[in-house]
């Protein structure tokens, strides 16, 4: 805190005090408006310009601007703003006193009837005025905002006070979820919740955070993916679920990537990846319809029609058109890495010929894929729970979904052979034991789900965050998060 910030703060405390000894509470137990700005704004478009009228409202809200000592504050709520009017004329002693020790940012009441003044300005003219909530910490000066960006992430608080871009980028957040909701329901899946603590790590590659139960004396992990809980429904004859919910990878941290993030997934029996390359580019369209009342967005002056079909590349393919590399040809994985130098890709610390070509894809390919786009058909050993391609046994049944240069989710042909998941598994710990600490690990509970009878099925997931940064033009993951994993400050 700065020393001018420490000036602020006794000034307000004094003038708390000042409150509390004339035995007022600004801090009351409940205070009910009955009015929004925004509601009001709209109501009284028309009142012509120094008009009183007799209708009375109660607002509340934040005191963003104090002038004239009082006389004339903008009230901004979750609607809008408004301007209130405290003349002397309305307001006994009392109330006046209390005007005296109000100060920007105070959370304020207001009763009184609506009026539009001789400027223009409508306006809430004063006959009761309470300080609901007194702010102790000063706003940033109001013509720049909170323009800090560490401080925006660190003091979201303010930044959405501050920030009406925030705000609605927030806001339009929290109707993307809906939306998702909304498109699942009305496609028959139920919504499910699975287990957030996990004995095994599953359902993706990645690195766990790693927690201790003291009563059970385990170590858990924090979940990666719901995948294989949510596979387990469906073995028990739930054959449309969904789930939204958090997610944790103890990565790194990016303008796309944060250590917990809010992932979709869901899945169909009876369903494979053809049903999902459907599936994924529907509930796109549906959910920017209904979130922004078009399909049509721009990324960095490209427009993009989310309302058009997607188109489908595979993998090798797409790499051998940026590149001119076809991986195919490489029979060994040291054909492979050859294969990835000769294009300027180092794939030295590669364990898997799958992995090389996910590596040149990285590097190659994925920031030319601006229009939507399915990867289909990943390499079979980068993905080990889709099953084996139908047409080519050294790939999968797996695709991922690109919008300008960004990954957005993935789907399956989920892998349902016991026999052949637990081989996958088994490949996936040698992975492990050769240095690949995100590789999966054996999950004997899983296996003996599928060994129950998993219908053929197709599944998805989608990072909501992503799907958030697209939709509403954000610049970052951060953006889109209301409160962001931070470094610690010093």
């Amino acid at each position: 805190m700065t020393e001018e910030s420490n000036i602020h703060r006794e000034s307000r405390l004094a003038k708390l005090k000042t409150l509390q000894d004339e035995g007022y509470n600004p801090y009351p137990y409940i205070f009910q408006p009955n009015a929004k700005a925004a509601d009001l704004q709209k109501k009284y478009e028309s009142l012509e310009n120094g008009v009183d009228t007799e209708d009375r409202y109660t607002i509340a809200g934040r005191a963003m601007a104090v002038r004239n000592s009082g006389m004339f504050i903008d009230v901004k709520d979750a609607t809008g703003k408004i301007q209130a009017f405290c003349h002397k004329n309305h307001l006994n002693e009392e109330t006046l006193a209390r005007l005296k020790c109000l100060d920007v940012g105070d959370m304020v009441g207001i009763t009184g009837y609506i009026r539009r003044t001789p400027r223009g300005e409508l306006s809430i003219a004063a006959e009761s005025f309470d300080i609901i909530s007194k702010s102790l910490q000063p706003l940033p000066e109001k013509f720049h905002g909170l323009t800090d960006i560490e401080a925006r992430y660190r003091q979201r608080y303010v930044d959405f006070i501050m920030n009406d871009d925030s705000r609605e980028i927030f806001e339009k957040r929290c109707q993307i979820t809906s939306a998702i909701r909304r498109y699942f329901e009305e496609h028959h899946f139920l919504e499910v919740e699975t287990p957030m603590l996990h004995p095994i790590m599953g359902g993706a590659n990645a690195k766990p955070f790693i927690t201790h139960h003291n009563m059970l004396d385990m170590d858990l992990y924090l979940r990666i993916a719901p995948e294989l809980y949510l596979k387990k429904l469906v073995v028990g004859g739930f054959e449309r679920v969904f789930e939204i919910g958090r997610n944790f990878r103890n990565e790194g941290i990016d303008k796309s990537h944060n250590p917990e993030f809010t992932a979709l997934e869901a899945y169909q029996a009876y369903a494979d990846y053809n049903t999902m390359a459907d599936l994924i580019p529907e509930l796109i369209a549906y959910v920017a319809q209904k979130v922004l009342g078009t399909t049509k967005i721009v990324v960095n002056e490209h427009e993009i029609d989310l309302g058009k079909p997607f188109a489908r590349k595979s993998m090798i393919d797409l790499v051998k058109e940026y590149t001119g590399a076809d991986f195919m040809t490489a029979e060994t994985l040291e054909q492979a890495k050859e294969l990835a130098k000769s294009v300027g890709v180092d794939a030295g610390d590669c364990i898997s010929w799958g992995k090389v070509i996910s590596e040149v894809f990285d590097a190659k390919v994925e920031e030319h894929l601006i229009d939507p786009i399915l990867v289909m058909d990943m390499p079979r050993d980068i993905s080990p729970l889709a099953k084996t391609h139908r047409s080519n046994p050294r790939l999968v049944e797996h695709f991922d979904a690109y919008i300008a240069g960004m990954e957005m989710g993935c789907a399956y042909s989920e892998l349902s052979n016991p026999l052949e998941q637990r081989e996958r598994f088994e490949a996936q710990c040698a992975d492990r034991e050769a240095g690949d600490d995100e590789a999966q690990m054996l999950d004997e509970d899983f296996i003996c789900a599928l060994e129950n009878g998993f219908p053929p099925t197709g599944g998805m997931g989608m990072g909501i965050d992503r799907l958030a940064i697209l939709l509403t033009g954000a610049s970052t993951i951060r953006d889109v998060i209301a409160f962001p994993t931070l470094r610690k400050r010093d």
